[in-house]
């Protein structure tokens, strides 16, 4: 048996508002997930995710779906880091992000960093689904245990599909009872801050980035359709943001 935790979601849905920039007709947040219109830049909508509790701890189930609609454009944002930490409810908390981009619309997934604090048990799965001429920018940054700490379990899948068919699948799991070689020279190599950048853009179909070292712990990979995965490993947050946003200007 497991406790119940806390359930929270957060929807937001982005529509061309028919002037030349996006509108924000669904904006609702619940519980510890709350939503922020920020100042828009060009045609772009902003919104900040910005944490109103503590968590996600043990038990505890938050799910942010988000949504650009045919000729919107629309950034997402976290105002803080979120923390993974442990709670009184029995049984792993459970992160889960929904991401929908139409033709002829963008999605910037840009949160800040997802921290697995000591003895916590978080599990993230990430899903994005793009009709053919959609575009998205997905980041994501997981850092191991705070300052001085051991980390906690962690487990992360990403998968985004494109016109029905998969660009990507994979799963990342990290800390305490994670399988063995998580930390090994083939995963982390010692490191506690993992990074990944998805960018899919339509006119990668003519021009594919090639793939490539960037600096000595992050690559540059084409996907099998108009996208690029760029992993990172670092000693740090602040150095893995470096080098993701890096490779953003570079991907342009």
């Amino acid at each position: 048996m497991t406790s119940a935790g806390v359930r929270a979601t957060a929807r937001i849905a982005a529509t061309a508002d028919g002037r030349g920039g996006t509108a924000l007709p669904v904006l609702d947040g619940e519980g510890p997930l709350a939503l922020r219109r920020t100042r828009a830049t060009g045609s772009e909508a902003r919104v900040m995710l910005v944490g109103a509790m503590s968590g996600p701890l043990g038990g505890d189930h938050f799910t942010v779906e988000a949504s650009a609609h045919e000729g919107a454009r629309l950034h997402v944002g976290s105002a803080a880091a979120t923390i993974a930490l442990p709670g009184q409810a029995k049984g792993p908390a459970r992160y889960d992000v929904r991401l929908t981009v139409a033709d002829d619309a963008e999605l910037h997934w840009l949160p800040e960093q997802l921290i697995s604090a000591c003895d916590s048990e978080l599990q993230v799965r990430t899903r994005a689904e793009l009709a053919a001429g959609g575009r998205l920018v997905l980041r994501e940054e997981q850092v191991l245990g705070r300052a001085g700490e051991a980390p906690g379990r962690l487990t992360s899948r990403l998968t985004v599909r494109r016109a029905g068919r998969p660009l990507l699948d994979q799963e990342l799991a990290c800390g305490p009872g994670a399988p063995g070689g998580w930390d090994g020279p083939a995963v982390l190599g010692g490191h506690r801050a993992v990074g990944q950048l998805v960018v899919v853009r339509p006119e990668f179909v003519h021009e594919m980035p090639q793939a490539a070292l960037l600096g000595e712990f992050a690559a540059l990979t084409p996907l099998a359709g108009p996208a690029v995965l760029v992993t990172a490993v670092a000693p740090d947050a602040r150095h893995l943001r470096r080098v993701l946003d890096e490779a953003v200007r570079a991907l342009g």
